[in-house]
């Protein structure tokens, strides 16, 4: 458990000669932050214009600090949901302990014209030097109506890379045209955006493909082969 030294400060003015005197109290916390989990639905998908999207009244989470032993009141910000337009959007659920560190959790919607029949769910190996990498091994769930996650998002080497893996959500947002969007979403290395993401199905294979944004981690095209 990491401890930091939290400090406070405050003035004392002498009156007589007009001198300020600043004094600094410090106190050792311990870093903890509070888990923070979602109770109603996490995963949403509806058609453009659809709805009705989540709002904060109807996202319901809890929220604990298991070394405080406090329990706290959830913060839900919705207000970057919309169904005005394909893509993905995020709501995020935040709980601050009495120390001031913040856990957090998130709510995805995808807004979608794919049928639900559509699953590219499976595991992917990531394309490199021109054929799949058995190193660079990603598992894509479904979890919605044209919204999924990615274990590992970047494509990197689980086996010597493994502080870089990253799971992500992405959704499948243009039938027409197979278009992936990760939208802005929070991630465990930073905030994530993609551009070009692709699907590409055939009766032989199927490849997702993208360029993310993200700290730590090129911006070159990922290739991903189902097996």
């Amino acid at each position: 458990m990491k401890k930091i030294l939290a400090l406070s400060f405050f003035a004392a003015i002498a009156f007589a000669g007009c001198k300020k005197q600043e004094n600094t109290v410090s106190k050792l916390v311990n870093v903890s932050y509070p888990t923070v989990r979602i109770t109603s639905g996490q995963y949403f998908s509806f058609p453009l214009h659809g709805g009705p999207l989540p709002t904060v009244n109807s996202i319901h989470a809890t929220a604990y600090d298991s070394f405080y032993h406090e329990s706290i009141v959830p913060v839900v910000d919705a207000s970057h949901l919309s169904n005005l337009a394909p893509g993905l959007y995020v709501a995020t659920v935040s709980a601050k302990n009495s120390n001031g560190f913040t856990g957090y959790a998130y709510v995805y919607v995808a807004i979608t014209d794919v049928p639900d029949s559509m699953d590219i769910s499976g595991f992917y190996l990531r394309q490199l030097g021109g054929s799949p990498s058995p190193s660079n091994p990603v598992f894509i769930t479904k979890k919605a109506t044209g919204l999924y996650l990615t274990s590992n998002v970047g494509g990197v080497d689980t086996g010597t890379q493994k502080t870089s893996i990253v799971p992500a959500v992405f959704a499948i947002t243009d039938f027409a045209n197979s278009t992936l969007d990760f939208g802005k979403q929070p991630t465990s290395a930073g905030t994530l955006t993609a551009s070009g993401g692709l699907l590409k199905e055939s009766p032989v294979d199927t490849t997702i493909s993208y360029s993310i944004s993200l700290s730590g981690f090129g911006s070159q095209v990922r290739t991903f082969v189902k097996q």
